[in-house]
């Protein structure tokens, strides 16, 4: 799976990441790689509760569309 992420400098230094398409899942770190680190792993723990429903059916086809 594919998630925009949204970094965005926080007033105490360090980021702040946010993925829009999953409402409350937010996470921060001291440096941007921490950040993405953190997220991901709340990005996996927000999908965990999900399990094989997050995934898509077998034979989907998944396809990124930029805007």
């Amino acid at each position: 799976m594919t998630f925009k992420i949204i970094l965005e400098p926080s007033q105490d230094g360090g980021y702040t990441a946010l993925v829009p398409a999953l409402p409350g899942c937010i996470s921060e770190g001291d440096s941007v790689e921490e950040a993405l680190h953190n997220v991901r792993e709340a990005i996996e723990l927000y999908l965990e509760p999900l399990g094989e429903e997050a995934a898509p059916p077998a034979g989907a086809l998944v396809k990124e569309l930029v805007l």
